[in-house]
């Protein structure tokens, strides 16, 4: 068991905004909320998949809606409790332990500022290792673990309970709700044990993402090349391989909310005239290059600020920005085909197959 404190939360708001790869929402308003509940309630106990009992009752929390909308409609401070304590009331049982239910942005914030409020423990795990826009993409529903019954809370104190047998028809109803609450709202979803949580949670992922945090900032502290640092960091990593696919300026962007995504299209330039262009859904799903596939999901293509090495939201994205692109293999938890059905191309209506980032040009 580790504590989270003050000191821990700007790296790993960093990190998960990395691993988020474009989605998961912009960190900063989370952040600031959970630093203000540490503040209050002190330190947060976070355990390993291992130190978990076989019997306790976890949660997977965090936010669901576009990220388009997050970076303008703040969240009630009493929100994303409110979902957790609508789903423990539904259970009539207490959850033992918080996680996330994806690693990245300020989904990566919401089990801290949830265990802080509630007085409650989290879990150094996720069921994403990164980000994806929809609720079935977890690994936990791909492994048999049901997301129903599951909470939704709106920043007017309204909560919902869904309970529904599928995980993609759950998404589809649920999102509708998420609409019509504003295109954001609070869920706690898929409850599970501990023995359970060991088989099917993607292990480390909030330690991954302190550790990648920290390893940015040192490298900018030390004039190091941030990029060459972050791939020999994450080779000794359950992800593996990372590589520079491309550095450029941002010449033309569609974005459009639409369905409760961010939905478009980035398209980079280089100074000799080649271009990388990548499609986003929430996250960056594919990047091509001259019509020819870089790196598709699910593994992972991040954005960063060339110079500083920041991670940039799909929502953050501007006409002009400098940047480097990153791509990085997913574990091999997410490449089974079982996973690849749910998260893979075909999960996005794509027509291409999944290759291994270390195998594409």
């Amino acid at each position: 068991m580790i504590q989270i404190g003050l000191d821990d939360l700007d790296d790993i708001a960093l990190g998960a905004t990395f691993l988020g790869t474009g989605g998961g929402g912009d960190p900063y308003i989370a952040t600031l909320m959970t630093r203000r509940a540490i503040e209050s309630h002190g330190p947060v106990s976070m355990l390993s998949l291992d130190e978990v009992s076989d019997d306790a009752l976890v949660f997977a929390c965090g936010n669901m809606g576009a990220p388009t909308v997050a970076i303008e409609k703040i969240m009630a401070a009493e929100q994303p409790p409110a979902a957790v304590l609508a789903l423990e009331a539904y259970l009539g049982r207490p959850a033992d332990v918080l996680m996330a239910f994806e690693a990245g942005g300020s989904n990566s914030m919401m089990p801290i500022y949830n265990a802080a409020m509630l007085g409650k423990p989290m879990l150094d795990a996720d069921g994403m290792g990164r980000a994806f826009p929809e609720m079935q993409m977890v690994t936990f529903s791909v492994y048999g673990v049901s997301g129903s019954p599951f909470a939704l809370a709106s920043e007017h104190g309204e909560t919902v309970i869904l309970n529904i047998e599928d995980d993609k028809r759950a998404e589809y109803i649920g999102r509708g709700i998420v609409i019509r609450m504003g295109a954001r709202s609070a869920k706690a979803s898929y409850p599970m044990d501990g023995k359970t949580a060991r088989r099917v949670a993607i292990p480390g992922t909030t330690s991954l993402c302190q550790a990648i945090g920290a390893n940015l900032r040192a490298s900018r502290a030390r004039r190091r090349d941030p990029f060459a640092a972050l791939i020999e960091m994450l080779a000794g990593t359950h992800y593996g391989h990372a590589k520079v696919l491309f550095t450029g300026k941002v010449t033309d962007l569609i974005r459009e909310t639409r369905d409760g995504w961010a939905i478009g299209k980035v398209v980079i330039a280089d100074p000799a005239g080649e271009t990388l262009e990548i499609e986003f859904q929430n996250e960056f799903l594919a990047a091509r290059q001259g019509g020819r596939l870089r790196a598709i999901v699910p593994d992972l293509i991040c954005i960063l600020d060339s110079e500083m090495a920041e991670p940039i939201t799909t929502e953050r994205l501007r006409y002009g920005q400098r940047v480097t692109v990153m791509a990085v293999s997913a574990p091999p938890i997410m490449r089974t085909d079982a996973a690849l059905a749910v998260f893979g191309p075909a999960g996005f209506r794509m027509d291409e197959a999944f290759v291994p980032v270390e195998k594409l040009d």
